[in-house]
């Protein structure tokens, strides 16, 4: 079985609004609904959990009921940071889940294609991110706005979600940052931590995250809302 975690939890300070940014209206939906329809489409997905601050779990219910997302087991109450709302998703698991993909519910333009892709590539390797290369010149700054050197952009990528792993491999890495009090601020760093290999899966599509406001009207364009 291949399950689904959605993490929608952030408070989205960024954004300068009030309302949760995973719940602001993206064309005809809010933003976590595409990511969630992107899922429920998915032929090789089979069960999702959607982690949501507690004040959001009416609407959430609210949100996979009126979009029609019959996959949905679960809707878990996010933690204190990333990882924890992770670990809280991963307790609402099915016991027969081979494979998880994880995914920002605040990246609306994920779609099929690319979940698959993560999936084929941790069915043979345990692992499968998103992710990009850097096309851009990258400078290392140490301090202030003085650059100290420019940085090789040719072994650079960015890393994007979704990131899916076997479960076993995935829940040992949380074991790992449990017991080294460690932070992280994605799964592959989870894994990292193990000494493990982590696989990209390069995608050259959008798939942008809405951070800030601005990032509202770049994701309708990558989505081609009218």
């Amino acid at each position: 079985m291949n399950s689904a975690i959605i993490v929608a939890a952030g408070r989205g300070q960024r954004m300068g609004m009030k309302t949760d940014k995973a719940f602001l209206s993206l064309g005809p939906k809010p933003v976590v609904a595409w990511s969630l329809l992107a899922f429920e489409e998915c032929p090789e997905i089979d069960r999702i959990v959607l982690v949501v601050r507690r004040d959001q779990l009416t609407a959430a219910r609210t949100v996979a009921q009126m979009f029609g997302i019959s996959k949905l087991s679960a809707v878990a109450v996010g933690g204190a940071s990333r990882q924890d709302s992770v670990l809280n998703g991963m307790a609402e698991l099915d016991p027969d889940t081979r494979y998880v993909c994880v995914h920002d519910g605040a990246r609306p333009c994920v779609n099929p294609e690319l979940i698959q892709a993560t999936l084929r590539c941790a069915r043979r390797n345990g692992s499968g991110i998103a992710a990009s290369r850097v096309w851009d010149t990258v400078k290392f700054v140490e301090r202030g706005t003085v650059v100290d050197h420019t940085v090789d952009r040719t072994k650079l990528w960015t890393v994007q979600t979704p990131q899916t792993f076997s479960l076993p491999l995935l829940s040992r890495a949380y074991q790992e940052v449990k017991n080294k009090k460690a932070s992280v601020t994605d799964d592959a760093a989870a894994v990292e931590l193990l000494g493990e290999s982590v696989r990209l899966v390069e995608w050259s599509k959008p798939n942008i995250k809405i951070t800030t406001a601005d990032d509202l009207p770049l994701a309708a364009a990558a989505l081609q809302i009218t």
